[in-house]
């Protein structure tokens, strides 16, 4: 299997806590053929996409630690064409460039695609958790996304609770998530206009979102493949900031799913995978749903330190299945044309 990575620089890889890394280890460790490609090198030549890839040269003996095979492992550049991997596997970290949607569309029937092009279409940003909620349903925090400053005033105003939660509609990572309090009124008018508008005079869409109780204790990242939970971790925010992300300052800790939990991963697992959502990382604060992570979620290499696993081997082993789905459909179609021309 030849599988291409879709993703940030080589050289930009955190070792030691790379989920990226941990997928294209296991990928090179089964013997597979690898290439890194960063969504500003694809190309397109006589009608062929193609990448400016980083192609990771084979090796005898792959090192078991993360850090020594990205310390070890040699690599060449090589302009392949997309269509000739058997699988695209996105890791690029948001926001989403849309025109790499747009090389991805034409080779979209030549290979899988993990996650698929129309799922991350609709799902890369956090309106797509709005599609879980409705008025039957309870499994997302009251939510209001508006670019309209007197608007969200007034539901701030009209809020039951003392705390909100206002972040940016594009942010990632933790980035620009705030705490809101109504006791500070008076800031609040401040806070929109640097969040909602830019200097050139556009304006930006924020969320704005209600303060579930416990989030000061951090919240659960669940990593689901094909709809089913993989792996879970509780992170825990650092003492001097109140969002839990591993990158904004957070800790991990083990996490058995509740009974809710579990509820919510078989509620929303049959929309993920129609919207060819394989592999995703969701974000719960006391049972409710707070994000759905679909471009390049993490957390692989701190659920392995803490249960002693491999969960990239399951992730592997799913899409090897995927492939050799496609290529006995591919050869049973191709059998069959060849019966009919030949009667």
């Amino acid at each position: 299997m030849n599988i291409c990575f879709l993703m940030y620089p080589w050289e930009e890889i955190q070792p030691e806590n790379d989920t990226s890394l941990a997928l294209i280890h296991e990928c090179v460790r089964r013997g597979h053929g690898v290439a890194l490609c960063t969504p500003a090198n694809l190309t397109i030549r006589n009608s062929v996409t193609s990448a400016f890839s980083t192609v990771i040269n084979r090796m005898e003996k792959v090192p078991s630690s993360l850090k020594t095979f990205h310390k070890q492992a040699s690599t060449r550049e090589e302009m392949l064409p997309l269509a000739g991997f058997d699988v695209i596997f996105m890791r690029a970290n948001p926001p989403l460039d849309p025109l790499m949607l747009n090389f991805l569309d034409s080779v979209k029937d030549d290979v899988f695609i993990v996650n698929s092009i129309q799922g991350l279409r609709e799902a890369n940003n956090k309106l797509y958790t709005a599609a879980f909620g409705d008025s039957h349903s309870n499994i997302i925090p009251v939510t209001h996304v508006s670019k309209n400053k007197r608007y969200l005033i007034q539901q701030i105003k009209e809020s039951t609770a003392d705390k909100m939660i206002l972040k940016p509609l594009n942010g990632y990572g933790g980035s620009g998530v705030i705490l809101i309090e109504r006791s500070a009124m008076s800031n609040i008018n401040s806070l929109l206009d640097f969040y909602v508008t830019n200097s050139d005079g556009s304006s930006n869409y924020v969320i704005l979102q209600e303060y579930i109780e416990g989030a000061d204790q951090g919240d659960v990242r669940i990593l689901l493949l094909n709809g089913e939970p993989i792996g879970a971790m509780r992170r825990i925010p650092g003492s001097d900031d109140h969002r839990s992300n591993v990158s904004a300052g957070g800790s991990v800790a083990k996490h058995s799913l509740t009974k809710q939990e579990k509820a919510l991963c078989k509620q929303i697992g049959p929309k993920l995978v129609k919207d060819g959502l394989y592999f995703v990382g969701i974000d719960v604060i006391g049972g409710k749903l707070v994000e759905v992570n679909v471009m390049s979620p993490g957390g692989i290499t701190y659920i392995n330190k803490a249960y002693k696993t491999k969960v990239q081997c399951k992730v592997i082993d799913f899409i090897e299945s995927k492939v050799l789905d496609k290529l006995q459909a591919f050869d049973r179609r191709s059998r069959l044309r060849s019966e009919v021309e030949n009667a």
